[in-house]
């Protein structure tokens, strides 16, 4: 069946799913790969607006990214904000570079030069999802800990200057005292001891009234876009409700504000990473045909240019994801 229509008064060529036409420039396998990328972009601005909404709507109780991203490697104790988060977007647009380069590389038919720069981009990659790996456990792990009230509310612990004091400084080990294994108080028996936090309620209780230097900021902002922080008498009645001890983040609760601020942290840049470790696996393949000389026998290195518009989409998708999670 022919892939031409024509007509009484017009015999120009439409495109009828052949090869003799393509469609603004571009081969089917291109296409299909615009295609997926819109599709993709619809699905991440959806993520993200309602990321949006959220943050928007509990915006008195969201996190500040300058004091949840503070870590940097091999500088522990140091307060680096957002330094880390930088570096990686950094690499990342700089694998993007090199993918171009490997593309134009393609076009002069440079196998030696395509594979170099498949190289870079694909340890550029490697080097993002690792360190997205470091930062979601620093993530987890926490640093400081705090307190949930029995309204849910979410207790931090400062010194007299602002600065946040961690559990660690100043919550006192008191007696063992576990409860009889019954039908009824049998959780302490079923949980995974690695779970549970390192200092009960009662501790932290303790501790705070041997201190009285320390005071409770609540996560509620203030007008001068920082947490609000007790006097000494309203840290003590706030404390006497605590209910939970938090130590670092989960999908259930976290110890940096809002709740919702770490299920969006997770499933997003979780999605985009799945994105990125599937570019690095794609990008690998492409590699290894390279050097085989797969394309160099086709003589044309189309595969390259369609990978590096995928790897090209996924770089423009954090900077969205670097703009709205770490600096708005």
């Amino acid at each position: 069946m022919g892939a031409t229509v024509t007509t009484a008064n017009n015999d120009e060529k439409t495109w009828g799913g052949g090869h003799e036409i393509q469609p603004l420039g571009s081969s089917y396998g291109k296409m299909m790969m615009w295609f997926f990328i819109v599709s993709d972009a619809l699905t991440f601005s959806g993520f993200l607006g309602a990321y949006g909404f959220s943050r928007f709507k509990f915006i008195e109780t969201w996190p500040l990214a300058d004091e949840v991203f503070t870590h940097f490697p091999f500088m522990h104790g140091v307060a680096a904000p957002m330094y880390y988060v930088a570096l990686m977007t950094f690499i990342l647009i700089f694998s993007s570079v090199t993918m171009v380069l490997a593309v134009d590389a393609g076009h002069q038919l440079k196998k030696t030069k395509v594979a170099i720069y498949m190289f870079l981009t694909i340890i550029g990659g490697l080097i993002f999802v690792g360190s997205q790996a470091w930062e979601w456990k620093n993530f987890i792990k926490g640093e400081y800990g705090a307190v949930e009230t029995v309204g849910g509310s979410l207790l931090q612990f400062v010194d007299k200057d602002g600065k946040r004091v961690a559990l660690a400084d100043f919550a006192v080990k008191l007696p063992e005292q576990r409860e009889a294994l019954t039908r009824s108080h049998s959780t302490w028996f079923m949980e995974d001891a690695e779970s549970q936090p390192s200092f009960t309620v009662a501790e932290v209780q303790a501790g705070f009234k041997a201190h009285p230097e320390i005071l409770i900021r609540t996560e509620k902002l203030t007008d001068k876009k920082k947490k609000t922080v007790l006097s000494r008498e309203e840290s003590e009645k706030h404390l006497a409700s605590a209910k939970y001890v938090v130590e670092g983040a989960n999908l259930i609760r976290n110890e940096y504000g809002n709740k919702l601020f770490a299920d969006f942290f997770f499933f997003i840049t979780g999605f985009h990473g799945f994105h990125v470790f599937s570019g690095v696996i794609i990008n690998i393949i492409i590699f290894f045909n390279v050097l085989l000389g797969t394309y160099e026998k086709r003589r044309s290195y189309e595969m390259v240019e369609k990978v590096g518009l995928y790897w090209h989409f996924v770089d423009l998708v954090w900077v969205f994801v670097f703009t709205v999670f770490y600096l708005v």
